[in-house]
């Protein structure tokens, strides 16, 4: 288990779902998670609507708020934001590195302040400075943020652009692996004897563009950890959930991708193998 009060300047440090209706998905997260909710609050700025924060055991863990009309058919989305000591200018550093801002920066009183950025391939997230919510406060837990990954059609572009905003450092997994780590020198996150290096802050996989592969659109995925990837997805499917690969061994993990019943796509992964 790791508890967090602080998240240094490039690393990630909160999830959210932005739903079509917040108040049904808490009827679908909190048995999914055993999440209990606070009052919802205001979000600031255009986007609006109610919000909640998710909790386990009275500590911070996601956040649940209302997805902005932006036209066409409404999706729940999940989203990673990434911490900032100043807001300003991180989103200066994402247009000179090829991104651009999508949103923001908009003040969320009394939590921080936030911008939606897109990188280079078009893959939205956020960039956070907090004021009073630093962000997740237990991470590393069953039915708790484990790790957001960037699926990308352009690792070497992202690699780039994520190393001049951010200073990650790009390292593949292993020498047979398509996976890449994203590094943060000085950083100790994750728990001791985990998996991989402590100063890992993210993942990507590329996606493979083939005629016949479905179309993955480029996205960051956020992974929940769990105690039975199993008994997780059953249970998904049983509140309106739709699994959309079912549990799958891994080196190490045992996962499944799952959809809420509102179209959010997330992960989750059970750990299998000691590291």
């Amino acid at each position: 288990m790791t508890t967090r009060d602080d998240y240094p300047a490039g690393v990630p440090c909160w999830v959210e779902t932005l739903q079509p209706n917040p108040r049904a998905a808490l009827d679908f997260y909190g048995p999914l998670f055993g999440w209990e909710f606070s009052d919802p609050g205001q979000m600031a700025g255009a986007t609006g609507g109610e919000y909640f924060v998710a909790q386990i055991d009275g500590r911070d863990v996601a956040g649940v708020g209302q997805l902005p009309d932006l036209g066409g058919p409404p999706a729940a989305v999940w989203s990673t934001s990434i911490s900032a000591d100043d807001l300003d200018t991180a989103v200066e550093r994402v247009t000179t590195a090829g991104g651009s801002l999508v949103l923001g920066p908009l003040d969320a009183p009394p939590a921080g302040r936030l911008a939606v950025i897109a990188d280079p391939g078009g893959v939205p997230f956020a960039v956070w400075e907090a004021v009073e919510r630093a962000g997740a406060q237990l991470v590393n837990q069953p039915c708790t943020w484990a790790m957001s990954s960037l699926h990308s059609v352009d690792p070497a572009g992202a690699s780039a652009f994520y190393g001049a905003v951010f200073g990650w450092q790009s390292e593949p997994l292993g020498p047979d692996s398509p996976i890449t780590l994203f590094r943060l020198p000085g950083y100790v996150g994750g728990t001791p004897g985990q998996p991989i290096p402590r100063d890992v802050v993210g993942l990507m996989t590329p996606i493979e563009q083939t005629p016949d592969a479905p179309a993955v659109p480029p996205h960051w995925n956020v992974n929940f950890q769990v105690d039975d990837a199993d008994v997780v997805a059953a249970h998904a499917t049983d509140l309106g959930g739709t699994v959309l690969m079912a549990p799958t061994d891994t080196p190490g993990f045992r996962s499944a991708v799952l959809l809420d019943p509102q179209g959010g796509a997330f992960s989750i992964s059970q750990l299998v193998a000691a590291p």
